[in-house]
Formats: C-alpha cells, sequence, structure tokens
C-alpha cells in the first residue's frame, strides 16, 4: 500500500476510563487520539518545539468525526493520519481508526499555523510544503 503524504500510524490503548456507562470508548477519546495523531506527526516530520521556535503555532479550525463501529475495553486499535491537502495557508488532515484491518471511525481536520507574536495566521512552513511536495 503506497504512503499518504506525512502519514502516521500510532497503536491506542484503550483504558478504563476511555469507556462510557454503555460499555464503549467514549466519543471525547477519539478527539484525544487525534491529537496524539497530529503530535506524531509533528514529531516525526517537523518538531513542534523547532516550529514554535519559529513563531509558528499549528491550529486545529474543524473536526469532522464519522463513527461506522463502536469501539470496547479490550479492543485494540490503531490510527493513521496524513495530510490530504495542503494550501498556501491552510491544510488538510484525514485520519481513520482501525481495528484489524477494518475501518472504525474517520475523521477530517481543518487548520493553519498562526504567528505566535502577533496571532495571526501565517504561510504554510517550508519545510511542511517541502515534505508534501515529495508525495505530489
Amino acid at each position: 500500500m503506497e504512503q499518504k503524504p506525512l502519514e502516521v500510524s500510532v497503536k491506542f490503548p484503550v483504558k478504563t476510563y476511555d469507556i462510557d456507562f454503555a460499555g464503549i470508548v467514549s466519543n471525547i477519546v477519539y478527539i484525544r487520539w487525534l491529537e496524539d495523531l497530529r503530535l506524531k506527526m509533528l514529531e516525526s516530520y517537523f518538531p513542534l518545539e523547532q516550529l514554535m521556535a519559529q513563531g509558528y503555532c499549528p491550529i486545529i479550525t474543524s473536526t469532522e468525526i464519522k463513527y461506522k463501529k463502536a469501539l470496547k475495553i479490550f479492543d485494540k486499535p490503531r490510527g493513521k493520519m496524513w495530510i490530504s491537502k495542503l494550501g498556501r495557508s491552510r491544510c488538510t488532515l484525514q485520519a481513520e481508526i482501525y481495528l484489524h484491518d477494518e475501518i472504525v471511525t474517520t475523521a477530517t481536520q481543518m487548520g493553519f499555523f498562526i504567528n505566535l507574536e502577533t496571532m495571526r495566521p501565517m504561510a504554510i512552513p517550508e519545510e511542511v510544503k517541502n515534505i508534501y511536495a515529495q508525495y505530489e
């Protein structure tokens, strides 16, 4: 299978505090897992500490999640995330959460970078554009 732009993968342990009263993984846990995936992407391709030292701060403006199948306490899901679209100042992240080889959840997040001093949007960092361009 061909790797997607800036793709990362993370295995997620389901903890007892991740489940709701019905015994399934709570919706809020998926938001945390998306954050884990984004942090893994940053760590793997452009460390957050370096970006912030250059004045960049990544911001998520929207999240859309589609739940296809419930996860339970002893499941061992894994997630994948990649950049599906990169514009001058905005990017789109796609994610899939799997149980075995079945997609159980999909998500789309939109985001951009702000300047830490001015708190205004800035162009996508060159290192991000350069890595993304390798996949086009």
